[in-house]
């Protein structure tokens, strides 16, 4: 821990861990609020499953276009307008009651989603050196697992209580202090977007994304699928109470794995990091067909999370190593545009599927898309060599000088 010791002494790095975390414990509230406001109003797993789905696909839509506006205008702006519109829709979607409302506001909700993970991201380049980046990426990691601890804890408690309009309300509220305080930090203020090449390349035709892409698009849909089909299943036996215990687990057990993934050392390249996460995590995956909401799933929950968030800070070093320059957020946003579209069109089947098939295939189904996803990531290692190269001791001197420089 004497890592993580030293990385706080980077004067920046409280700032990105605290101003942001309210948000992003919004967001881990957001999923289960949609799912339980729409299933306490209409009595219906499919289309609370369905409203999941559209308000994912809406913010998917544009998180590649949010990205991109990012990249070439900074961050301020967009912050400072999205985050009281987000707050805006929470409210208006806490006030609907019948079936195309519900919809709608939740399409809108997504559409007006503000930019926190892709704003907080590059933000970490500045705020430490290149050599520091794989640690830095665990805390964030972390943080982003705790806010999705305690989001669904404070959901769940506050939608199945004696008043469940007081869910949104606090998503809204948190989102706004999240937002707000990221917005007026100073180094998201005077953040300054990285110069483009002279010679561009479209980063549809840049190989790493477009192999990243079709890793994304079975990921996406398989754990839009797990989002929904665990909810439903204990909504289904009547334990819905069990969710946020599931999620908790899998949450804590989050942020241990993205502590210990950054202190994976740095002789091993961030690639042989990643596939090596990316087995383990198809195997502890492979029980989930065959588990009951309660302390078996709690538990294969624990596992998947633990495993997943060290996948998260490799695939984060992965996604660095083979960007195209000038676009620290604009490849995150697209490929959250295609990961996210079908984890939307996963979370709208996940409610069906639980209801008309059965909620035990539809956790199969993310096992299945996880196989999927390691066996790409294999096939085309090839094209993700960048990622696979250690850093020279010159270059490592060379970034902690920039980093100096850039600090004084």
């Amino acid at each position: 821990m004497k890592r993580y010791a030293e990385l706080f002494r980077f004067p920046n790095v409280w700032v990105l861990v605290l101003s942001a975390f309210p948000a992003r414990v919004a967001y881990g509230m957001v999923g289960l609020g949609i799912f339980f406001k729409v299933e306490q109003e209409l009595n219906s797993v499919a289309l609370a499953g369905l409203a999941v789905g559209v308000n994912a696909a809406a913010g998917a839509a544009t998180a590649g276009i949010r990205g991109t506006i990012i990249d070439r205008n900074g961050m301020k702006w967009p912050l400072r307008i999205q985050v009281p519109g987000y707050a805006i829709m929470l409210i208006a979607l806490n006030g609907a009651t019948d079936k195309s409302s519900l919809l709608i506001f939740s399409l809108l909700l997504g559409l007006t989603a503000p930019p926190i993970n892709l704003s907080v991201r590059p933000l970490w380049r500045d705020a430490v050196s290149d050599e520091w980046l794989r640690t830095a990426y665990a805390v964030d990691t972390a943080v982003m697992s705790a806010a999705g601890v305690i989001g669904p804890v404070i959901v769940t408690a506050l939608a199945l209580s004696s008043t469940p309009s007081s869910a949104l309300y606090t998503c809204a509220a948190l989102m706004l202090i999240g937002g707000g305080s990221l917005a007026i930090t100073k180094i998201a203020r005077n953040w300054i977007p990285e110069e483009k090449p002279e010679v561009k390349v479209s980063m549809w035709r840049h190989r790493p994304l477009q192999l990243l892409v079709v890793e994304g698009c079975f990921i996406g849909f398989g754990w839009g699928v797990f989002d929904v089909a665990v909810p439903a299943f204990a909504t289904l036996e009547d334990v819905p109470h069990r969710t946020a215990w599931i999620f908790t687990a899998m949450g804590v057990a989050n942020i241990i794995g993205g502590l210990l993934g950054g202190l994976v050392s740095k002789k091993t390249t961030p690639l042989g990091a990643l596939r090596k996460t990316y087995f383990a995590w198809f195997i502890v995956s492979l029980p989930l067909a065959f588990l009951y909401p309660d302390w078996p799933m709690v538990i294969g929950g624990a596992f998947m999370g633990l495993v997943g968030g060290a996948i998260q800070v490799f695939y984060w070093e992965v996604m660095e190593a083979v960007r195209p320059q000038g676009s620290p957020t604009g490849m995150m946003g697209w490929l959250w545009t295609i990961e996210g579209t079908l984890m939307s069109i996963g979370a709208a089947s996940g409610g069906v599927i639980s209801e008309k098939v059965s909620p035990n295939f539809a956790l199969g189904i993310t096992t299945v898309c996880i196989g999927i996803g390691y066996t790409i990531l294999t096939i085309g290692r090839g094209r993700l060599a960048d990622a696979n190269k250690l850093p020279t001791d010159e270059e490592d001197l060379a970034a902690m000088k920039d980093n100096a420089t850039t600090n004084q």
